[in-house]
């Protein structure tokens, strides 16, 4: 007797152990259209492409044990065919190949067999063993209070457990995991996910892999994506309501009063999918239809929102069918690349109540993140609020308010400009502020905060005069500063290959763009006139520029001249004061350009 097989049973792993059991007797042909498939499977890194090739080495190995013959036949299918292998083409090769030889057809795949049956081919349907999630071997390694499994090829298995933000690392046995057995794990993982109808593939690239087991987001990473095949489990701890991470009445009055931009911010870790997860929930109970887009699709939600993953791997594409069904909110989990943030944005602006969730150190950091990537002045229109937690709480909240204004630190009325003001939502105080100065993207400190600008140019400044003599320095924020010099010395600040100027970087961990000092090194006599609160310093010919304000030679502060050519300093401030003092002195006042 003869015996055709098919793909889906060499996948499954059932071939071999049938014809060790003698459930088999017979030839055994392996069709090329079968080889070929596992064989393009396992040039894209598909685990199912390796699996089935296995199967035919132990299958070989068996054989030759017990005298059964294995040929390989049939028409091996074009590339047209193998791309159309979803829609039957391979295998029909393979139902000709078992009519052609008389055989009988063995299985896995109900519809294969099905058609075989129907075209008067012998059939064997092998079922599929069944494999619940809470019986894989992946589950033995979580206790109730694991975050997450971390199996390695040739180390200890070891685990995170403990509470968020108290998370503690395990090892969880002294024997390192083997090749051959991250495999059986994997397998094991990608059948369960097949089987159970709460649980998917979400991902499956070359040498990577993602499933959503139950409750489990499970990452597979083998050769070439990682340098050895690695499996990595992580899981919620916990399923909290909406008031187990303090939010206030106040903060809940304003996610539910009307269709909002949230982002929820945070380091790694921190419980944001977690919080998002009760927020959509809260939403839920109030009234509001939620929807879900998320890579994998790992949210902890009721069974009344739908999560929508990547539509074709494209979330554009998955936007366009929610902007159709029109929720109030949808959860975008997790907001990192520019076309998340766009779209985002484009939901946002089509009306649709969103909450993003994103990663960041600070709160501040998630607005920034915007920066570029939205038009500056739609900010606070697609985000007005951001919710930052650190270690399962929720540490600070900022609201985001649109307004023209003379930006924090300026002092001229033409100075005036569109302004984003962060303001704390406890506090009701501006906390930052984000505005175009030139051609850059300013997000300045207010008040407090503002003094750790100070510290980190004059940590700039300290570094650079080590190499140059003249610099002028700008923070522009926390992580990105403008150093600008004489255009002659900015090959020796930058140093052989640019290395002297990274070391800087490196070392105070913020990026800095070297310009040319353009002017600055000009000096003019200021005309000074007065009205009864301000000083008025003539600068006709400057106006737009940044320039130095000196008494004789002592720095006093530096200003932006307005488009009328004058600067305006009031009396009752600082530097007033300190310009009437150089004034009675008898000193000069002088601007550097």
């Amino acid at each position: 007797m003869k015996y055709v097989i098919d793909t889906s049973v060499l996948i499954e792993g059932r071939i071999s152990e049938m014809v060790e059991k003698g459930e088999i007797k017979g030839d055994i042909i392996i069709p090329e259209a079968v080889l070929a498939e596992l064989e393009v499977q396992a040039n894209f890194g598909k685990m199912s492409g390796f699996r089935g090739l296995e199967e035919i080495k132990i299958l070989r190995r068996i054989a030759e044990k017990r005298g059964i013959k294995i040929e390989f036949k049939g028409e091996r299918p074009t590339i047209e065919q193998i791309k159309l292998a979803k829609g039957g083409e391979i295998d029909n090769l393979i139902r000709v190949l078992a009519e052609k030889e008389d055989a009988t057809l063995v299985t896995s795949d109900r519809v294969q067999h099905t058609v075989a049956i129907a075209r008067g081919i012998k059939s064997i349907y092998v079922r599929h063993e069944k494999i619940t999630p809470e019986k894989t071997k992946i589950m033995s390694f979580f206790t109730p209070d694991t975050a997450s499994v971390h199996l390695r090829e040739g180390v200890k298995p070891y685990a995170k457990r403990g509470k968020i933000g108290d998370l503690k690392l395990v090892v969880l046995r002294d024997e390192p995991m083997s090749l051959d057995e991250l495999h059986d794990i994997a397998h094991e993982i990608l059948e369960a996910a097949r089987q159970d109808e709460d649980s998917s593939i979400e991902i499956e690239r070359k040498g990577a892999t993602v499933i959503q087991l139950r409750d489990l987001r499970i990452a597979i990473a083998e050769r070439p994506f990682a340098d050895k095949m690695e499996i990595t489990a992580v899981r919620p701890i916990a399923k909290v309501t909406i008031d187990e991470y303090g939010v206030s009445e106040e903060l809940k009055r304003r996610i539910v009063e009307r269709q909002r931009g949230i982002l929820i911010a945070g380091p790694p870790g921190a419980g944001k999918s977690t919080f998002a997860a009760s927020v959509a929930n809260y939403l839920m109970d109030n009234g509001y239809l939620v929807k879900t887009m998320e890579s994998p699709r790992d949210l902890m939600v009721r069974d009344e929102i739908t999560q929508y993953a990547p539509l074709e791997g494209n979330m554009v594409l998955t936007a366009d069918i929610l902007l159709l069904v029109r929720p109030d909110y949808t959860i975008y989990d997790e907001v990192r690349k520019t076309a998340d943030f766009q779209v985002f944005a484009d939901m946002r602006l089509a009306g649709v109540g969103m909450i993003g969730v994103t990663h960041a150190t600070r709160a501040v950091d998630a607005i920034q993140r915007m920066i570029g990537r939205v038009e500056l002045g739609m900010i606070p229109q697609v985000v007005d609020t951001v919710i930052f937690i650190d270690a399962g709480r929720i540490t600070k909240v900022y609201t985001l308010k649109f307004t023209v204004k003379v930006p924090y630190g300026m002092v001229e009325a033409d100075l005036a400009r569109p302004v984003i003001e962060i303001v704390d939502f406890e506090s009701k105080k501006v906390e930052y502020e984000i505005y175009t100065y030139g051609e850059q993207v300013v997000v300045m400190p207010v008040g407090e905060e503002k003094e750790e600008y100070e510290v980190l140019k004059n940590a700039i400044e300290n570094k650079v005069k080590n190499y140059v003599d003249v610099c002028d320095v700008e923070v522009l924020s926390n992580k990105k500063a403008v150093v600008k010099i004489p255009e002659e010395y900015i090959p020796h600040l930058l140093g052989r290959k640019g290395r002297r100027i990274k070391r800087i970087e490196d070392e105070l961990k913020v990026s800095i763009d070297v310009q040319p000092l353009k002017g600055k090194l000009g000096k003019v006599e200021a005309e000074i006139s007065e009205t009864a609160k301000h000083w008025i310093i003539n600068a006709k010919g400057l106006e737009g520029k940044q320039v130095d304000i000196f008494a004789g030679e002592e720095y006093l502060f530096t200003a932006s001249v307005g488009r009328k050519g004058i600067i305006r300093v009031r009396k009752d401030k600082d530097v007033g004061k300190a310009i009437r003092l150089a004034l009675m002195k008898g000193e000069r006042i002088y601007l550097h350009y």
